[in-house]
């Protein structure tokens, strides 16, 4: 009976056993699979975390803070509509100002020696500009010369017929001596004085030409001193500015020959410059010479320089039905260059109603006009215009705003810088 008893139990050992074991077995899956899972689930809920990025404007929005404009003294004004000038629209080139243009030109043959300025210099008034060997200088030096010594030479032949005269005159009062000897020795002297004073003629002639030629009273005494050899050096010349100006043009090559009618250089006096602009026939009748006039480049946009109408063409281009105006504007910054586009605004005695705006308020982004207009909280939106006339402080706005639309005027050069910022780092 004992040995009955014992056997279910040994069985019941073994079976408990058995499903100790399998749940064992169960449970380390369990860890393992936990492992692995955490461990592939970490990356990927790390990179399908929100990130917090910063919010993306359309790229004609600037966003500026209020406390950052307020630094800049930020300040706004609304597009009103008021009377502006009508004006005359005309195109035009910048040129020089042709009464101050001087062609350097020699006065006489030669060869030149040396260049002392290039193109493109400015030169002050009396500047050397070049040296050359003047041919015809060096004669004229060499006659010159002669002459002075002609001279010399018939006041001393003066002084012997005066002599023998005054011997003459002494022997007829003794009687020793007849009176045709007398009248041909007083006939003698006064040959001698004739001969002086064409020799004094003929030297002065001389003299005036050496004058123009650029030599002093000074350097003609030199030549007088015919044993100083100065006569030999005389030739060599130089050409200087007659005004203050700019060389615009340039022809000159060491060792040229060149004669008096070489164009060597062209100086200008941009101090002034000539705006030569084309007015159609219709608006003929409204520009008159005197009349006030504005000039703008595109080198520098939004700037305008004032000019006056100095004449006015007699007649039209028959090709395209405009007459020239010139307008005159002082330069004396140089800022306006020859052959420079440039547009004329002729203001005239009517007047038409247009929206306007602070010209503070224009801003040049690649090279259109554009101005800043508030879009809510700190976002301004960048308005692209067409501009007109300018009167005073105030420009007229052809399209782009409307009537009573706020823009900024004072911190609108902040808002740009804000703005190619970004465009520049929008690009990195």
């Amino acid at each position: 009976m004992e040995e009955q008893t014992m056997q279910p139990n040994t069985k019941t050992q073994k079976l408990s056993g058995s499903l100790l074991f399998l749940i064992a077995a169960v449970a380390a899956a369990a860890f393992l699979a936990g492992i692995f899972f955490q461990k592939d689930r970490t990356p990927r809920a790390a990179a399908e975390a929100p990130v917090a990025v910063r919010e993306a404007h359309p790229a004609d929005i600037v966003e500026a803070s209020r406390a950052a404009l307020d630094n800049v003294k930020f300040e706004t004004a609304q597009a009103k509509i008021q009377p502006v000038v009508a004006t005359i629209q005309a195109t035009g080139t910048v040129g020089p100002n042709e009464t101050r243009v001087a062609h350097i030109r020699p006065l006489a043959n030669g060869r030149i020696e040396r260049a002392l300025v290039s193109l493109g210099d400015h030169v002050s008034a009396g500047q050397p500009l070049l040296e050359y060997d003047n041919i015809a200088l060096g004669e004229l030096a060499g006659q010159y010369v002669v002459s002075v010594a002609a001279l010399e030479k018939a006041r001393a032949d003066s002084q012997v017929a005066k002599r023998a005269l005054e011997r003459a005159q002494n022997l007829v009062n003794a009687g020793a001596l007849a009176q045709a000897e007398l009248d041909r020795r007083t006939a003698e002297y006064n040959n001698s004085l004739a001969a002086i004073s064409t020799r004094q003629a003929e030297a002065a002639i001389i003299d005036e030409k050496l004058h123009r030629f650029g030599l002093s009273d000074a350097d003609i005494d030199k030549l007088e001193d015919a044993g100083s050899g100065y006569h030999r050096e005389a030739s060599h010349s130089v050409i200087r500015a007659p005004f203050t100006g700019v060389v615009i043009q340039y022809n000159v090559s060491p060792g040229e020959v060149v004669d008096s009618t070489s164009d060597l250089m062209t100086i200008a006096d941009l101090s002034t410059v000539w705006i030569q602009a084309d007015v159609y026939e219709k608006d003929i009748a409204q520009v008159r010479v005197g009349q006030q006039a504005r000039i703008g480049v595109d080198s520098f946009p939004g700037e305008a320089f004032t000019g006056k109408i100095t004449y006015i063409s007699d007649f039209l281009d028959p090709k395209t039905r405009t007459s020239r105006a010139r307008c005159e504007a002082a330069n004396p910054d140089g800022r306006l260059k020859l052959d420079m586009f440039a547009s004329i605004q002729l203001p005239t005695p009517m007047t038409r109603s247009a929206v306007t705006v602070p010209a503070e308020a224009i801003q040049n982004i690649e090279n259109e006009p554009v101005v800043f207009v508030p879009a809510g909280g700190d976002l301004y939106r960048q308005v692209k215009v067409r501009l007109g006339v300018q009167n005073g402080d105030w420009v007229e706005v052809l399209s782009g705003l409307k009537e009573g639309e706020t823009v900024v005027t004072h911190g609108s050069f902040y808002l740009k810088a804000i703005l190619l910022r970004d465009e520049i780092g929008g690009e990195e």
